[in-house]
């Protein structure tokens, strides 16, 4: 029979090959596979079955042995670790398959992987949504691993890490640590299993932050915690949810009331394809203010909210400057004493009242000047004063000012609309305004406490600071 078995044989250890890859082995009249395996299998080879191993790097000299001998009208067993979907043998079987136009039968039998025996011994790391990436580039380019190891991260996926390290691959494992911690926290569990199944096993349990690359090689397979993963005596577990009433029970009522009050805003949007952070940042506008006209005044620029989300949590914004005191009260202490952040307004400094008198601006100008000598790279928050906001896109225009991110929500009749016009030429500097005239200290205070909290977004859980 003109037959090819591709056969997961599991991590490492005899115990973890399954009973339908061992009566394979038992059957097949001959094996292809990489030397290295074959001492996990002797035992159940039968007498006179032809096994042909070869070296590293050999996988389409392999198959196409396999397809020979197949095409005698031999069983054949490729053989592969893990399982051979995965990283392995069996994608490139089915496309030599196409490329002969080959009458051979292709079967696939599974195997337990080696991201899967790794899970086994760190406890429970993949109980939620997952993903697989590999490092090597060998056969993928680096410009497109880095572009799923973004993805990963910033879609809160458990995500185990293949070949990680090599002797010439060696600084892909510290770009990937630092893709995480741009989306992460330092304290995500991360765990890895070097030799998983295999006499030499090593297992280790960390956190993101104290991670080091250096520790791991290519036998090492890595998996790094969601969100929600934890450490507990020693292992990591990401719950599914099965006590999430019980969790929500320990919340705080305002967060419990706020959690709902964003699930039906969310149900009652126009139009819910919207990017991730817009809709964070417009639910909070909507949840303030009652008023689904911001479905249409909110505007922000592309990944406004992440992008300062993110420049907060590396440590590049130390500071906020509001126009007045009622949208520095309304930013959430907790959320600024978690990131290091200091909100200030600038309009009880008594040098504010001096200046004002004597160049013949609004006291709210003053404060902005004065702002801007000292935290020339601030976010800006405006939610009051028009005038404010214009000074500070005069002084941005001079080079004075150089602000991380701009929130634009002044409310009013004279200059409202103006200021909000002044400030959209900045195409640099990313920016969150409310059209027209309406605005108010309470919206430019909201829309900080969404940048704040980006990283509770993706799974609508807001309050976490009241």
């Amino acid at each position: 029979m003109s037959k090819i078995i591709v056969a997961g044989i599991g991590p490492g250890s005899k115990e973890d090959i399954t009973p339908a890859v061992l009566e394979a082995v038992r059957a097949a009249d001959a094996i292809v596979g990489y030397k290295y395996y074959f001492q996990f299998i002797d035992s159940y080879v039968s007498p006179g079955c032809e096994c042909i191993d070869t070296g590293m790097k050999r996988e389409r000299e392999r198959a196409e042995q396999a397809f020979e001998l197949a095409e005698q009208g031999k069983t054949v067993v490729v053989i592969s670790s893990g399982d051979a979907g995965i990283y392995g043998m069996t994608p490139l079987v089915y496309e030599m398959k196409r490329e002969r136009q080959s009458n051979v039968e292709i079967e696939s039998l599974p195997g337990i992987s080696a991201f899967q025996k790794a899970a086994s011994l760190l406890g429970a790391p993949i109980g939620h949504d997952l993903c697989i990436i590999s490092l090597s580039d060998l056969m993928t380019p680096w410009e497109v691993i880095e572009r799923r190891i973004k993805a990963a991260a910033v879609g809160d996926f458990v995500t185990a890490v293949y070949n990680p390290k090599s002797n010439g691959r060696y600084w892909q494992l510290y770009r990937l640590v630092e893709l995480f911690l741009q989306q992460r926290s330092a304290d995500t569990p991360v765990g890895y299993v070097r030799q998983a199944g295999r006499d030499e096993q090593e297992i280790k349990v960390t956190t993101l932050g104290e991670f080091d690359p250096e520790d791991v090689d290519m036998f090492t397979v890595i998996l790094i915690g969601n969100s929600q993963s934890y450490i507990s005596d020693g292992h990591i577990i990401t719950p599914r949810g099965y006590y999430r009433e019980r969790n929500n029970q320990e919340m705080k009522p305002g967060q419990q009331i706020m959690i709902e009050s964003f699930r039906t805003i969310e149900s009652e949007l126009r139009n819910k394809d919207i990017p991730l952070d817009h809709k964070w940042a417009l639910l909070h506008a909507i949840h303030t203010t009652a008023d689904f006209e911001m479905e249409r005044i909110l505007y922000t620029d592309d990944h406004a909210v992440e992008t300062l989300y993110n420049k907060v949590a590396k440590g590049d914004v130390k500071t906020i400057v509001t126009d007045v005191t009622m949208v520095t009260s309304g930013i959430r202490k907790g959320a600024l004493t978690r990131l290091g952040v200091e909100a200030k307004c600038y309009l009880s400094d008594p040098r504010v009242a001096e200046m004002a008198a004597a160049q013949g601006i609004t006291r709210t100008q003053a404060g902005i000047r004065l702002a801007v000598e000292e935290h020339p790279d601030a976010l800006f928050a405006f939610g009051n004063a028009p005038t404010a906001l214009m000074e500070l896109c005069d002084l941005t225009r001079k080079g004075k000012a150089h602000p991380v991110g701009i929130i634009a929500a002044p409310v009013g009749f004279v200059h409202v609309r103006e200021s909000k016009h002044m400030v959209k030429p900045f195409k640099d500097i990313p920016k969150i305004i409310v059209d027209g005239r309406k605005g108010g200290s309470n919206l430019a205070a909201t829309l900080c406490n969404a940048i704040l909290t980006f990283d509770d977004a993706e799974q609508l859980k807001p309050g976490r600071d009241l």
